[in-house]
């Protein structure tokens, strides 16, 4: 652990306590009604009894997946012939099932005829080891069959856990639609190419980097079949990245209003490869969620007027990190480019000699704006938007705002940390010539279920929100557009 992860007690130039960055346990896997497993079945005994046209389907699946069945059945159906027809690796035996049967099974499935049989069949299949499954009846099953997308080498399966079949039928449907027949094409693919691969690269990084550019070129090529130049171009870019970058990297993502949904594609497979993740307290646990589960998660949050990580202790961080080769994403709430302190950490980077780019991310004002149902222009009535922080390092309002500009009727503005000062800056605004009438509203937590918006006239809005006490992030909106967010919901009127 990097020594900048200790704890610091002195005071930020706004008076409120400092603190230093500490380390975020992982959260721990939220419970699961089953195991998702793969199992490897090729050129290995499953035991199937019953012939019915439920257990055709079992034998069909166990088949497809390389097992030799052998089927007990004195009375098989049409379609377990016609099945067995299909895969000569099923046998069928015209003869009830016996214990002995189930000797040497890797998995055991029966579609018993009453409860006495479905229980006999469960212990022999126990008691030699075998795991078992009787179709519908789940107080003997060991395992269960869910529902399976198919795109092999690529296997998707949903469960419901029986509570909603027809449920995972339709999440299947939908996935069906979002991934390409020939995604089965990709796989092979990465299944053929990995011999190839694993004899060029020299550790961990190499080899995440190779399947990362593999991931993206399949994803972006999903029209077409992947051909050999696809390997050399993937080797290729990989062998110069290699070659050209000595450490690490620092990637600035905006991690939105709160709402993970909102996040970028690029912002997700950045998350998804990272290292290390230093993070704001903004940050919802819901965007953390999607981060790769083997990445470190550092908090370094600032807070107005409460316990904050230093900005230096923060960019002194990213650079011992990535001299130390790490993939480190700084993922910041909002948009990174957005009052967000961001050319100090991308200098700090850079003088290091460490490479730094930036994945932009929905900002709250338009995360607000969306929410609210309003667009913050309008021709003839506001063609300008301006965006200002409330909070000047101090904690106080700021004293070089371009106030003409703030009270200028044919503008929106958006007014960003501005709870606390809120009483200072609508006197100011008035004392400017902003008409007390003015449209507005403040939006706490845009974009999370937790949302509530206040709507006023500005002179009204410190009344209201000083009654509200609002505890999370806040965003003031006032201009003239604002006037169509009165029948908003859910909101507080003055």
């Amino acid at each position: 652990m990097p020594d900048e992860l200790g704890a610091r007690s002195d005071l930020a130039s706004d008076g409120a306590p400092r603190r230093g960055p500490s380390e975020r346990a992982l959260d721990a896997i939220r419970p699961l009604a089953n195991l998702p497993v793969f199992f490897k079945l090729t050129g290995r005994r499953a035991v199937l009894a019953g012939g019915s046209e439920a257990a055709a389907w079992k034998a069909e699946l166990l088949a497809a997946s390389g097992a030799d069945v052998a089927v007990f059945s004195p009375s098989p159906s049409q379609k377990m012939l016609e099945t067995a027809g299909r895969y000569p690796q099923i046998a069928i035996f015209l003869r009830d099932w016996t214990p002995d049967d189930l000797n040497g099974a890797a998995l055991a499935v029966a579609d018993a005829q009453g409860l006495e049989e479905a229980e006999a069949f469960a212990a022999a299949a126990r008691e030699v080891g075998a795991p078992v499954n009787v179709i519908d009846r789940p107080e003997f099953c060991d395992f269960s069959f869910g529902t399976i997308v198919n795109r092999s080498p690529l296997v998707i399966g949903i469960s419901t856990d029986g509570a909603a079949p027809v449920f995972g039928q339709a999440l299947r449907a939908r996935i069906e639609a979002l991934i390409p027949a020939n995604f089965a094409a990709w796989a092979q693919a990465a299944k053929s190419w990995r011999p190839q691969f694993s004899q060029r690269a020299s550790g961990f990084r190499q080899r995440r980097n190779f399947w990362e550019r593999f991931a993206t070129l399949a994803l972006a090529s999903a029209g077409r079949q992947p051909a050999p130049d696809d390997l050399d171009g993937i080797l290729a870019a990989c062998a110069l990245e290699s070659d050209a970058q000595t450490k690490g990297q620092v990637i600035l993502v905006g991690g939105g209003p709160g709402d993970a949904e909102l996040l970028t594609l690029k912002a997700v497979r950045a998350l998804q490869s990272a290292d290390v993740i230093l993070f704001d307290d903004l940050v919802s646990p819901a965007v953390l969620e999607l981060a790769r589960r083997e990445a470190q998660r550092i908090n370094v949050g600032k807070r107005g007027h409460g316990p904050s990580v230093g900005q230096a202790d923060i960019s002194a961080l990213l650079v011992t990190l990535g001299l130390a080769d790490k993939k480190v994403v700084r993922l910041k709430g909002g948009d990174p480019a957005v009052f967000g302190r961001t050319n100090e950490e991308i200098a700090a980077a850079r003088a290091a000699g460490i490479e730094c780019t930036i994945i932009p991310g929905v900002t709250a004002a338009l995360a607000a704006a969306a929410s609210l149902g309003v667009s913050l222009s309008e021709r003839d009535r506001a063609r300008r938007i301006q965006f200002i922080t409330a909070h000047a390092a101090d904690g106080s309002l700021p004293v070089r705002l371009d106030w003409p500009a703030l009270v200028d009727p044919g503008a929106t503005t958006a007014v960003y940390m501005g709870v606390k000062t809120l009483p200072a800056l609508v006197q100011r605004l008035l004392d400017e010539g902003l008409d007390p009438g003015t449209p507005a509203v403040m939006v706490e937590n845009a974009s999370l279920p937790e949302e509530r918006r206040f709507v006023a006239a500005i002179a009204a809005m410190p009344a209201l929100v000083a009654a509200a006490a609002p505890e999370g992030p806040c965003m003031l909106l006032y201009g003239q557009t604002l006037d169509r967010a009165g029948n908003a919901t859910p909101s507080a009127a003055p």
